[in-house]
C-alpha cells in the first residue's frame, strides 16, 4: 500500500479508474482537496464530474486506484464502511432534491441531525436556522409535493449543511434554479463552507459558477488534461483534524 496523502489534504485520490457497464468514466484521475477549500470540478456533460464526486464521497467504489479521507483509505472500505463515512462525515446535494416525501421541509432538514443522535430541540433549531438562510422558512411545515422544485432544492441544500459535515459534495446543485437564485444559493453554499471551515467540492458544467471556488479542476473525457487553476482568495484558517 502506498503512503498516506499529505496532512493538509482532507481528500486525496490517485489514479482512480471507474467504468459504468464497460464504458470508461474516469481514466486514472488524481486529485487532492485541501482542508477548508472550495473546489470546483468543471467540464461538459458526460466528462466524468458526477462519477468523480461519487468516488470521492464513497457513494461509488473505484475499479482501480486509491481514495483517502483524512489519511484513512476509503477504497478499501466495504459497503457498510462507506455508508458510515457518508452518514457521519459527508453532506451531499445533487441536481435533484431527493427529499423524503412524507416529511415536512423542517423535518427533512432535521432528519440527518436526529439520525446522528442530536436532541430534538437542537436539531429543529438548526433546521429553522438553515431554512431561514436559504430563504425558505415559510416552507417549514409544508411537504415536498406542495412546493415547487426550486424551493425543494433550497431545502436539500439546507439539509446538507445543517449537520456541518466535514465535506459537502454538490453535484450541479443549482440546476433547478434560475440565474438569480443560482447565484444566491451558490453564495450561501460557499460562504457557509468558509465561515464554518467546511470543505466543499462543487461539480458544475457552468464555468461562470466556478468563480465562487478557490480552485478549479477541469475534466475532459474522464481525465484532467489541464492543471488546477487557483483563484486569488484569502486562505482559509487552519482546522484541527477530527478524530
Amino acid at each position: 500500500m502506498s503512503a498516506a496523502p499529505p496532512d493538509n489534504d482532507v481528500l486525496w485520490a490517485r489514479g482512480i479508474v471507474k467504468s459504468h457497464h464497460g464504458t470508461p468514466a474516469l481514466r486514472e484521475v488524481s486529485i487532492g482537496v485541501r482542508e477548508g477549500e472550495v473546489l470546483a470540478v468543471t467540464g461538459a456533460r458526460g466528462s466524468g464530474k458526477s462519477t468523480l464526486l461519487g468516488c470521492l464521497s464513497a457513494q461509488l467504489p473505484v475499479d482501480a486506484g486509491e481514495v483517502w479521507f483524512n489519511s484513512s483509505p476509503v477504497h478499501t472500505l466495504g459497503r457498510a464502511g462507506r455508508e458510515k463515512l457518508r452518514r457521519e462525515r459527508f453532506g451531499f446535494v445533487g441536481s435533484e432534491p431527493q427529499l423524503v416525501p412524507e416529511l415536512t421541509a423542517r423535518e427533512n432538514v432535521a432528519l440527518p441531525l436526529l439520525l446522528a443522535g442530536v436532541g430534538h430541540r437542537a436539531a429543529y433549531g438548526a433546521a429553522d436556522d438553515w431554512l431561514e438562510r436559504l430563504d425558505v422558512a415559510a416552507c417549514a411545515k409544508r411537504r415536498p409535493e406542495e412546493l415547487i422544485r426550486s424551493q425543494c432544492q433550497r431545502i436539500a441544500v439546507a439539509r446538507a449543511l445543517a449537520p456541518l459535515p466535514r465535506v459537502v459534495f454538490a453535484d450541479d446543485p443549482t440546476a433547478p434554479l434560475h440565474r438569480e437564485a443560482r447565484d444566491q444559493v451558490l453564495r450561501i453554499l460557499t460562504s457557509a463552507a468558509r465561515s464554518h471551515q467546511l470543505t466543499l467540492v462543487l461539480a458544475t458544467h457552468d464555468p461562470e459558477l466556478a468563480r465562487y471556488a478557490d480552485r478549479t479542476v477541469a475534466l475532459v473525457d474522464g481525465r484532467t488534461p489541464v492543471p488546477a487553476t487557483a483563484v486569488r482568495r484569502p486562505a482559509a484558517a487552519p482546522v484541527a483534524a477530527s478524530h
